[in-house]
């Protein structure tokens, strides 16, 4: 079956790969039309969120931002299929680095560091096009898949774009590994953490919030500098990243205080654009309560 699976993930791509992008709009236009209305896509655990996020708006309002959710999130997912039969010269042109220029005088003096991102607009094509606009030996900690066979085309085809996928599993080994190589770790670390002994718990538009412990726990051990990435879309199909320092030294700071200001910092851009940020996760389900 897990063959069956990736076969036909193979001919998606091919599909992609011959299909105009104003085509792949119009797909996920219609997708968008069966996740919100006829086969809602976890529709409910959306507007959960998004009444937690934001009591302040009205039902109206409420529902209108989870329309525009589902739009981005349509985007997202047919943009990530047809990324990967992309040039890189295309995608480059499509998901640009800002400045990049920031983080050279980190390279001269071998210096590895940190990014902190964020499930927001387009962060797959973060994953292809990164590592080609940074000096740095790019480095992606992710979830592995379960089809193992979808999951090894998906590194191979990072790797041949400067982007090494490394199993959030191995966080410690590969930061130890590679830290003397003069990479930047991206961590996308917005997400609930399944271990809420050494999680962060933040105030965080407005709720109760356990955050990972991973970025401030290596900065701090490794005594890395942290970047965060501010990824923005400038029209469909066309995004910008631009590198955002938060710590130079981290070994200064307070407990705590290096995840409370990425919490802060990607607090506000959601604010501002809410229907960018990934909604469907149950971002919620644990509090400081359910601390043992």
């Amino acid at each position: 079956m897990k063959l069956l699976i990736y076969v036909i993930f193979r001919i998606t791509i091919l599909l992609n790969k011959i299909t105009p992008f104003w085509v792949i709009y119009r797909v996920s236009d219609l997708i968008y039309y069966f996740f919100y209305y006829v086969f809602p896509y976890r529709k409910k655990v959306v507007l959960a969120n998004l009444n937690k996020a934001f009591p302040e708006k009205s039902e109206k309002e409420r529902v209108n931002l989870s329309k525009k959710f589902y739009r981005n999130f349509c985007d997202i997912l047919m943009e990530s299929l047809k990324g990967f039969s992309m040039k890189q010269s295309e995608v480059i042109k499509r998901y640009r680095i800002l400045n990049p220029e920031i983080l050279n005088e980190y390279y001269k003096k071998k210096q590895s560091l940190i990014f902190v991102g964020a499930h927001y607009t387009n962060w797959e094509w973060g994953a292809l096009a990164t590592g080609s606009q940074i000096k740095h030996k790019a480095i992606g900690f992710y979830k592995p898949l379960t089809n193992k066979y979808v999951d090894k085309y998906m590194k191979v085809k990072r790797a041949a774009w400067q982007m090494n996928l490394a199993s959030i599993y191995k966080t410690t080994e590969i930061f130890d590994e590679e830290n003397h190589n003069t990479a930047a770790f991206l961590m996308l670390a917005d997400q609930c953490p399944t271990n809420l002994s050494r999680a962060y718990f933040i105030k965080f538009l407005g709720l109760d919030t356990a955050c990972l412990h991973g970025p401030e726990r290596h900065a701090k051990r490794l005594n890395l500098p942290i970047f965060f990435i501010d990824l923005q879309r400038i029209k469909r199909g066309y995004y910008t990243a631009k590198l955002t320092k938060l710590f130079d030294k981290p070994l200064e700071t307070k407990d705590g205080e290096i995840t409370e200001t990425y919490m802060r910092t990607l607090e506000t851009i959601i604010i501002d654009k809410p229907e960018n940020w990934l909604w469907t996760h149950k971002r919620w389900k644990r509090t400081s309560k359910d601390r043992k």
